[in-house]
């Protein structure tokens, strides 16, 4: 952050009175401006025994396949945010939703939130963002083109769970992949 968003006067980074973290504060108008991580919402849409994925048609990891999920946006709940996703990448309405896995990716400042639910119907299609949509048995996963380590984990805690017909709510977090250079706080 180079400017305040509320006088446009440069910023500067330091640790505020009565705060413990450096911010970034405007010294002409004493503005702190928190940044805080973004939650991204997402599905693990299943048809009978088959699971949903996507094939990603923009960046990050274009090409590699995904559970429908994205970047919450403000004004509307997990949940609702999850389901819209499904509709944007897959075209698909999910019924059933129970909150699944909650995962802490802290080197890049985001939580990931995935809800198992079941397809409305078997109708779906590729949404703007996805070059294909699939379901897959459980053989079939395209383990190795998988675009991020926290739907590899879901789908591992899935079919785990699955064969003792039992899931909890799954909460822990993904480190950084060695050399990985994590953004400055």
């Amino acid at each position: 952050m180079k400017f305040c968003s509320q006088c446009g006067h440069s910023v500067s980074q330091h640790i505020p009175p009565g705060d413990s973290r450096l911010r970034y504060v405007c010294p002409q108008c004493q503005t702190v401006h928190y940044q805080n991580p973004n939650i991204v919402a997402g599905c693990l849409p299943t048809w009978g025994s088959q699971v949903l994925l996507c094939r990603r048609a923009i960046e990050p990891r274009k090409g590699y396949w995904t559970l429908p999920a994205g970047f919450m946006e403000n004004g509307e709940t997990v949940e609702q945010a999850a389901q819209r996703e499904t509709r944007e990448e897959a075209c698909a309405e999910v019924i059933n939703l129970n909150i699944y896995t909650l995962i802490d990716v802290p080197h890049i400042n985001q939580v990931h939130i995935f809800y198992r639910a079941e397809l409305q119907s078997p109708d779906f299609a590729a949404g703007d963002e996805s070059l294909d949509v699939r379901l897959f048995d459980e053989a079939d996963i395209p383990w190795s083109e998988l675009a991020f380590r926290t739907v590899s984990r879901t789908l591992e805690c899935f079919f785990s769970d699955r064969h003792e017909n039992a899931y909890p709510v799954r909460s822990e977090a993904v480190p950084p992949l060695a050399g990985l250079v994590t953004p400055k706080q």
